[in-house]
């Protein structure tokens, strides 16, 4: 089992691949590891599907149509770009063109990933669990696409 430092700024996930340990980064993202663990706790990402799924590239989940299209029911965040580096398990919010569209949607990189560095905000590392992301089904949209079975702050 991994040490867990600070327990709430931690996610435990359980996805349909095994489980998932992520730091948070409060000191980098502060309002967006606050949306993340708000929706945690309310549940919001149970059952949420990873809709997109790209070879060595990144794993994305958040969106509870299942296809990119939508976001929790609370405003979208304003973006807080950061130096912290995309690289392998770095947890990031998806967003459209608007920097400023941040909403519920996030991704996990599978590699390094430096093209994105300072224009999508980075609030997390995933520190166990990389082989469960790794075994999730590819696809852009995923067909019968693995899920969030929980996602928890540790602390709770």
């Amino acid at each position: 089992m991994v040490d867990i430092k600070d327990p709430e700024n931690t996610l435990l996930m359980e996805t349909s691949k095994g489980s998932v340990v992520i730091e948070l980064l409060p000191d980098v993202a502060p309002k967006h590891v606050e949306r993340i663990k708000e929706l945690a706790r309310e549940n919001f990402y149970d059952g949420i599907v990873f809709h997109r799924v790209i070879e060595g590239f990144m794993a994305q989940a958040g969106c509870p149509n299942g296809t990119g299209t939508g976001g929790s029911e609370k405003p979208d965040l304003e973006q807080e770009f950061n130096d912290t580096p995309h690289k392998r398990g770095t947890c990031s919010m998806a967003r459209t063109m608007d920097p400023n569209s941040a909403n519920s949607q996030f991704f996990i990189c599978f590699d390094d990933q430096s093209f994105l560095d300072g224009q999508y905000t980075v609030w997390g590392q995933v520190i166990d669990g990389m082989d469960a992301i790794d075994q999730l089904k590819r696809g852009e949209p995923v067909a019968d696409p693995d899920q969030i079975l929980s996602l928890r702050v540790a602390a709770d």
